[in-house]
């Protein structure tokens, strides 16, 4: 038997499949990444979705359609956000014969079993519940990377006005921390260098226990031969001096901060039900730039938030250009049903949100070549990942900027230290040191 996955979204996601994967694996499939399926059909196709948008909802019905089309007799299953926030409507995809959502991921692998033994179509959404525990998932392997993520925390209860994540994805939960170690042993043990933990609100991790993302990453980096530790996307308003000065005081913490901002006017903030004001971000960021001199600070921007007035964007506009961000991921605001924007007064026109996020993105653009520009000549330590189709080396340094070399020994799945040289497209070329 043979299974293709499909991956939609963020990191998490990346993870949870790679945990599906892993039990497909033990129960005697032949798994596949996705478009890396060798020659022949596959028995079983699964699309785990992603609902951040409602363009990604439709990009998810849009391959499940194609490999029905191009796999008529396959077994096809989706999973995933998009199952577990509209499980009605996704219910009534008919391309799909097993249906799943992101809570009780273990409950895919019997319905799909099910499905095909039975020759009958499963939908099996569990509904989430106040008090339900993290599920156990842990990785053996990310086959073909250098660097493995470990989700430790799951589940949101912000309720951004925009966002539907706290109903596709449930309640504050955590990993505990002897599972956490008991999972970053195995990966290390596999040759893993690098660990980069995620979650669906990071800094929330331990809320519900009384514990901090501190005391995970702290876990993490007391494993022998675990020399990176990396965090995924964070929300500001959790960081405190005791997470920046335990982060500071660990060699294996890289200086990569994805701070998601959303958007640089305190207004637009609160029309969005964040919890930080523009300048309470602001003075993170600094801390953190004190704390971290190499950092790179990079972020996800909204713009045409419903009420957003020429001003409000050219203040947020003003504030991610004086802030120096690496790498700025812009965005027009796209409604979703079932969230408390959708049916905000004020919606922004398409095109004049085509308009702002051409600006920003033109300042987004300018940021990276300045912090680009300002990383030569500086050495850094950097995890080489792959072989280019030039026969040079590319990886990324400890603050997440990619560098290339040209070298003709094996590099990939080393940490060597490199002098970089010039700009080189998005990122950086570099000479190794001695």
């Amino acid at each position: 038997m043979r299974a293709a996955f499909y991956t939609f979204g963020c990191k998490v996601n990346q993870y949870e499949t790679r945990c599906l994967m892993d039990a497909f694996s033990a129960a005697g499939y032949e798994v596949f990444a996705g478009a890396k399926v060798q020659q022949g059909e596959c028995d079983v196709y699964i699309v785990n979705s992603c609902t951040v948008t409602a363009e990604g909802d439709a990009k998810v019905r849009k391959l499940l359609r194609r490999l029905r089309r191009e796999h008529p007799g396959a077994l096809l299953a989706l999973t995933g956000c998009y199952a577990q926030a509209f499980s009605e409507i996704a219910s009534l995809v008919p391309e799909a014969d097993v249906i799943t959502g992101s809570y009780n991921r273990a409950s895919l692998l019997p319905a799909v079993t099910e499905a095909l033994q039975e020759r009958r179509r499963v939908v099996r959404v569990t509904p989430h519940t106040p008090s339900e525990p993290f599920e156990r998932m842990n990785v053996r392997s990310f086959y073909g990377r250098t660097r493995a993520f470990i989700k430790i925390q799951d589940g949101c209860e912000r309720g951004c006005a925009y966002c539907i994540i706290p109903k596709a994805r449930g309640p504050f939960r955590s990993k505990p921390l002897s599972e956490l170690k008991q999972e970053v042993e195995g990966l290390a043990a596999a040759g893993f260098l690098e660990i980069v933990l995620t979650g669906i609100n990071l800094p929330a991790y331990g809320e519900e226990s009384g514990l901090r993302l501190r005391d995970a990453v702290q876990t993490a980096a007391s494993v022998p031969g675990i020399r990176r530790i990396r965090l995924s996307s964070l929300e500001p308003e959790r960081l405190d001096e005791a997470d920046i000065a335990l982060f500071s005081s660990l060699s294996q913490f890289c200086p990569h901060f994805h701070l998601s901002l959303q958007s640089g006017c305190t207004a637009t903030l609160q029309r969005m039900g964040r919890l930080y004001t523009a300048p309470e971000y602001a003075a993170l960021v600094k801390r953190l730039r004190e704390a971290f001199p190499d950092a790179a600070f990079t972020t996800d921007v909204m713009v045409g938030f419903p009420g957003e007035t020429q001003e409000e964007f050219s203040e947020s506009l003003r504030f991610c250009e004086q802030l120096g961000f690496a790498k700025m991921h812009v965005f027009a605001y796209s409604r979703r049903p079932g969230t408390p924007a959708d049916r905000m007064p004020g919606q922004v026109p398409a095109e004049e949100k085509s308009r702002r996020s051409l600006q920003m993105r033109e300042a987004a653009d300018r940021a990276r070549a300045r912090f680009l520009a300002a990383q030569q000549g500086k050495v850094c330590s950097v995890l080489f990942e792959q072989r280019a189709a030039d026969g040079s080396f590319t990886g990324h340094s400890e603050n997440y900027t990619p560098v290339r070399v040209k070298m003709k020994e094996e590099l990939g799945g080393q940490i060597r230290f490199v002098r970089l040289t010039g700009l080189l497209g998005e990122g950086m070329s570099g000479e190794l040191e001695p």
